[in-house]
């Protein structure tokens, strides 16, 4: 079984954990650059805002910044691109990806209320995906998927092109040109096994398209 590092704190990793082994894979919760080198895959999950003087900017609207977090991710990040291995980004982890590889951020969307979660529920919204694009081939050309953040893609770092966007145009996924990186604005972890509702694409193909790229 081959070994995904969650690369996030363990209290929050067992959404992600679940979702992995449903598909066959070995999750590791760990933010030790070594253990998760150790890895074949890497996933980065959700979590709070990145700090952005890491992007070049001052704070304007950034929230539950952790610079500590922000630096382990990217140094562990930098690995995975470096050696060509599968990275998996979601929300939080969506933007990291962005932002390790010289791209920023909008930090406070103009539309963030129609993408947060409301009482703890997450927000709904279609999604547009460009033909070509992984998301295109598991799902076709819309999608319905859910929403839980107040940030988004700005300016695409390196090698990165956007696949899918929300009705208001925030960047719903990302795609490395060369490399086998997909990130997601959106929570696939919560659209598939035990969360998965009738309203929302089975985010179970996400998974399993990564497992794929092993």
């Amino acid at each position: 079984m081959k070994k995904v590092a969650v690369a996030g704190y363990e209290k929050n990793a067992a959404n992600y954990a679940a979702a992995l082994e449903a598909v066959g894979l070995e999750p590791v919760a760990t933010l030790s650059p070594a253990e998760a080198g150790a890895c074949a895959g890497l996933l980065l999950p959700g979590g709070g805002d990145i700090d952005p003087a890491r992007f070049g900017q001052t704070n304007a609207g950034s929230r539950d910044i952790d610079p500590w977090l922000d630096d382990v991710q990217l140094k562990i990040l930098d690995a995975f691109v470096r050696t060509g291995r599968p990275v998996l980004g979601i929300c939080r982890g969506h933007q990291v990806v962005n932002v390790g590889l010289g791209g920023d951020l909008i930090q406070d969307l103009p539309t963030a209320e129609d993408h947060m979660a409301h009482d703890h529920v997450d927000s709904v919204h279609l999604a547009e995906n460009r033909p070509g694009s992984a998301l295109y081939g598991l799902y076709g050309v819309k999608m319905t998927v859910n929403s839980s953040h107040h940030q988004g893609l700005g300016r695409l770092g390196a090698g990165l092109r956007a696949v899918s966007f929300a009705p208001d145009g925030t960047v719903e996924a990302a795609e490395h040109e060369t490399l086998p990186i997909l990130t997601v604005q959106f929570h696939p972890e919560r659209m598939a096994f035990r969360f998965a509702r009738p309203d929302l694409a089975d985010g179970r193909r996400i998974f399993e398209w990564f497992k794929g790229k092993l």
